[in-house]
């Protein structure tokens, strides 16, 4: 398969919008920015189209897919019901990195929710992403564009390192502005559920609607044959091809750690900026201050990938970050790409 390539810099942009919202209609992929991460977009509505995502990404079938829409209004054909409380998230949050889990319509095709009950949506904050949903006039499931478990693309050439040759066209924006997937919140059951930590954090959401829990999956991996109710949850996540071990503790305990290895070679390291120099080890990259966590989130993927590109890499030891505000998504997603290696120091 050939792979256009659709540079767009602006809404106003229209024949080539169109050309994106034409391949989508017919029932074919197209990668498309978002604010959090490039989704591979296909028409939610069409059972093939949703097959070719799994395909092209090598995706599990039971791992459920986000949709993303333009306006509110098209919810009502795909959910059951509209709570009080998605609404003044929506009002609150939308667009933006926020994904609400509502009961599906039985209309939509069961691939999309993986069998579920339930359908993952949110409206993205990118006004390329939102021009070309209102072209197409269709609700678009998009995952992040990328083999599955690898790093997320936070730009058009991490999009197409994976998926040239597997896709019909990659629409380049330009970078992310947050660089991790969104927050998943549950609002199915008696109490409102953050499946997966993002853009949007816990207290934000509290703010608007009161206490909400945070599901385990968040730390921990699926037990036994649990289904996932969000993506991120049940299968080895934002990994780089190298082994990837996730370390807490001080500066000091991390360098302790690592005068402790004794055979270096093929070890590399994933720290905080301005700690290369420190570091008992030639292969360092760094993701980012230590206090900042949203210049983490945005760095985090390309760093990932940035060290994938280093020949001979076997094991990365990365920094931990803070797992508070924005820092809980940035950890998530580094304990997901361990596959939940963790390691504590002093």
């Amino acid at each position: 398969m050939k792979t256009e390539i659709l540079k767009i810099k602006s809404p106003q942009e229209k024949e080539k919008i169109q050309k994106a919202a034409r391949i989508l209609q017919k029932g074919g992929l197209v990668a498309i920015p978002t604010e959090t991460v490039y989704g591979l977009a296909a028409n939610a509505l069409d059972k093939s189209a949703l097959a070719k995502i799994f395909k092209a990404k090598g995706r599990p079938v039971d791992n459920p897919l986000i949709v993303h829409v333009c306006k509110v209004e098209q919810l009502y054909n795909l959910v059951t019901d509209l709570s009080e409380e998605a609404c003044l998230l929506a009002e609150a949050f939308w667009p933006g990195p926020l994904t609400l889990v509502l009961e599906k319509s039985p209309t939509l095709p069961k691939e999309v929710s993986a069998g579920l009950e339930t359908l993952a949506v949110r409206m993205p904050d990118h006004p390329i992403a939102l021009a070309i949903l209102e072209e197409a006039n269709i609700p678009l499931a998009a995952p992040s564009a990328n083999l599955s478990g690898s790093p997320s693309p936070t730009c058009a050439a991490h999009v197409a390192d994976d998926l040239v040759g597997r896709i019909d066209a990659i629409v380049d924006s330009g970078a992310c502005s947050v660089g991790l997937e969104s927050t998943v919140l549950s609002l199915v059951g008696p109490k409102a559920c953050i499946l997966r930590p993002g853009g949007v954090t816990r207290q934000a959401i509290e703010d608007v609607i009161g206490s909400v829990e945070l599901d385990p999956g968040v730390f921990r991996p699926l037990e036994g044959n649990q289904a996932p109710l969000s993506p991120g949850l049940k299968y080895k996540h934002y990994a780089p091809k190298a082994s990837l071990i996730l370390v807490e503790g001080s500066l000091e305990g991390f360098i302790e750690l690592l005068s402790s290895v004794e055979d270096k070679k093929g070890i590399g390291a994933l720290c905080f900026d301005g700690e290369e120099k420190m570091l008992p080890l030639e292969i360092c990259v760094s993701y980012g201050p230590r206090d900042d966590s949203e210049i983490q989130a945005k760095r985090l993927f390309s760093a990932l990938r940035a060290l994938d590109e280093l020949p001979g890499l076997k094991t990365i030891y990365a920094r931990s970050p803070k797992g508070s505000g924005m820092g809980l998504a940035v950890y998530n997603r580094l304990l997901r790409s361990a596959a939940f290696d963790l390691i504590k120091t002093k």
